[in-house]
């Protein structure tokens, strides 16, 4: 764990909480944002200003600044009016989880009257404003209106934003190149369409990847035992012992114990597909009290005496209520100030990291189980779509390197959590103003907290930087690209979001450079194991932190920056020396036999870095 003493400035510089991925204004953007220097506020196409205000800002480090706020349909961006127009921050409204009056209309202390914001990224804002004039109740009923559009029958602006990119990031994940690519299907499992419809379970994804062995009928038999029919389907399979990860929901088994002979026959069939007599492996992700508690309101877990080929484990990872709460506190404990003299204590009050190590912990059980060559592993929690997905994409992060890369990365969340319905709409409430919905859940800022976790270990097995990661949560909550929209595929395929929305994917992969880890080194078939335990794992400081400004950010590391600079450094001598060859060329017309010729120069000045 670290500790924040390290990290403290000297001195604080001016309060700026912009976004990472919105810089602060120039005259060009890089990631499509109009920026011309004449225009007050930086546009999308497609987003509209709908109202300017000037308003008192109560930063918390460094007091009140006058400053005009700008409305549009996708942002609030504020400009100081003491510093020369310095942009302060820049937020898109989907980040906002509430918005309160702040004082009434007898307060009289100064700065008393205002609005407090609540975003859902680890800050608040604060804003003072005139008591007369109506000026609170425009601005609250403005913010009210674009930031939680769905309660106002409005569009999200994703389905607003006209940004055109060279790339589309829509052609990134097609399910069955992705099979093709794991060399399914093959004599054991096979490629079904009887979702084709979502008939046979409305959240999962129109193809699925089962046992040949099993006909269509023997998964309508086995749906009606799973819950919200998510049958056991295939994620992943080993390319050298065949050994499978499966994934689904758990039985409904139920206070009095039931049994279905198809279940338990299909899941014998999923253990024989490698020909191995091994027992099945199914890590059940609840802790054991709560799979015993589910069974209430018919729920439950595989038993030993139905299930006689399988063995159960479960993992001890807590539900998504425990996980809010948890964010919860570290919210509490760094924003707005980090009180360093409890600091430890204070973090571990969180139980923060002890559920990223529960949950890491889980998903190397899976990797070591399948890379071994053991067993096969089925993968549930009570419905299949938010712990099992932690599991699922991260034991496939470490078994296969393909994932590392950044399309890889962006396959593996498009495949594990977009179109197996982990239910992004409602763990983050798009546009939603129910700011206390119990089904509001960090479980996938969870996840890339725990994809950064390894990356902090192998510095050279991922493609893709820190600001890729922090790129995906900022899109997470902005509601500008269509990639986490809704719940499932079949809710997504209604409203036509392929289509009527742009893909995240496009904006990374059309500047692929901006999301480069320099010291990135592929490998194949490495499996990595992280070492989960609490001396190693960190806060992620570069995240729950980076809207205080007397944390010194860590962002660019020293190393990498001069690493870049020096394969800068090793560009520019190439491209110097491959125009002084073909200057050499034209002017010694036997360049080809001479000893010092641009074939015979090269090898001796090619230096790796």
């Amino acid at each position: 764990m670290v500790g924040v003493s390290s990290m403290a400035s000297a001195s604080a510089p001016k309060c700026n909480s912009h976004t990472s991925e919105n810089e602060p204004v120039k005259s060009t953007s890089q990631d499509g944002v109009n920026c011309d220097l004449n225009e007050t506020v930086p546009r999308l196409p497609g987003e509209t200003l709908i109202t300017d205000k000037e308003v008192i800002y109560i930063c918390p480090f460094n007091g009140p600044i006058k400053g005009r706020v700008y409305i549009t349909n996708y942002r609030l961006y504020l400009r100081s009016l003491e510093t020369d127009s310095t942009l302060i921050f820049d937020v898109p409204l989907g980040v906002i989880s509430r918005i309160e009056k702040m004082g009434g209309a007898t307060s009289r202390g100064e700065n008393s009257y205002g609005l407090d914001i609540t975003c859902k990224d680890m800050r608040n804002l604060r804003f003072a404003l005139k008591q007369e004039g109506h000026s609170r109740r425009d601005m609250f009923e403005i913010l009210t209106r674009y930031a939680f559009p769905l309660a106002h029958s409005l569009p999200l602006f994703a389905f607003l934003n006209e940004e055109k990119f060279n790339v589309d990031g829509w052609m990134v994940y097609n399910p069955v190149e992705e099979y093709r690519r794991q060399g399914l299907p093959n004599h054991q499992w096979r490629i079904t369409f009887i979702n084709k419809c979502y008939e046979l379970c409305e959240t999962y994804p129109a193809l699925l990847v089962v046992p040949y062995r099993a006909s269509d009928d023997d998964l309508r038999r086995v749906a009606a035992f799973r819950s919200r029919n998510r049958i056991p389907v295939l994620s992943w399979i080993h390319p050298e012992n065949k050994m499978v990860i499966v994934r689904c929901s758990q039985p409904l088994v139920g206070m009095s114990g039931k049994r279905n002979k198809d279940d338990e026959k299909y899941l014998d069939v999923i253990r024989e597909t490698n020909r191995q007599l091994s027992k099945l492996t199914i890590y059940d992700a609840r802790p054991s009290v709560n799979a015993v508690a589910n069974k209430a309101t018919g729920g439950g877990y595989e038993s030993d005496d139905a299930y006689h080929n399988a063995e159960l484990f479960f993992l001890d990872i807590h539900n998504i209520h425990v996980m809010r709460e948890s964010l919860k506190k570290v919210k509490d404990i760094v924003y707005p100030n980090v009180e360093e003299s409890h600091w430890l204590s204070s973090l571990e009050s969180t139980h923060w990291l002890e559920h990223i190590k529960l949950v890491l912990t889980g998903a190397i059980q899976v990797a070591d189980k399948v890379s071994s060559g053991k067993s096969s592993v089925l993968v549930h929690c009570s419905d299949g779509w938010d712990r099992t997905a932690q599991l699922t994409s991260l034991a496939m992060l470490m078994l296969d390197s393909f994932y590392r890369s950044i399309e890889g990365f962006e396959i593996l969340v498009q495949k594990e959590w977009i179109s197996f319905g982990h239910k992004f709409a409602s763990r983050i409430g798009h546009g939603d103003k129910n700011h206390a919905d119990a089904d509001r859940s960090p479980i996938f800022l969870q996840f890339v907290d725990c994809v950064w976790q390894m990356s902090k270990q192998f510095p050279t097995a991922f493609e893709f930087n820190e600001r890729f990661l922090i790129t995906i949560l900022d899109h997470l909550y902005s509601c500008r690209f269509g990639t986490f929209l809704l719940n499932c595929e079949s809710a997504r395929e209604k409203q036509k979001v392929t289509e009527r929305t742009v893909s995240l994917w496009s904006l990374i992969n059309s500047n692929k450079e901006k999301f480069k880890n320099p010291f990135y080194t592929k490998e194949i078939n490495r499996v990595l194991y992280p070492v989960a335990s609490m001396r190693h794992l960190e806060l992620w400081v570069n995240y729950y932190i980076r809207w205080n400004p007397r944390i010194k950010q860590q962002q660019p590391n020293a190393v990498e920056q001069r690493y870049m600079e020096l394969l800068a450094l090793r560009d520019d001598y190439i491209k110097r020396l491959e125009e002084l060859q073909l200057a050499n060329s034209s002017k010694v017309s036997s360049a080809s036999t001479s000893p010092s010729s641009p074939s015979q120069m090269m090898p001796h000045v090619q230096t790796h870095f």
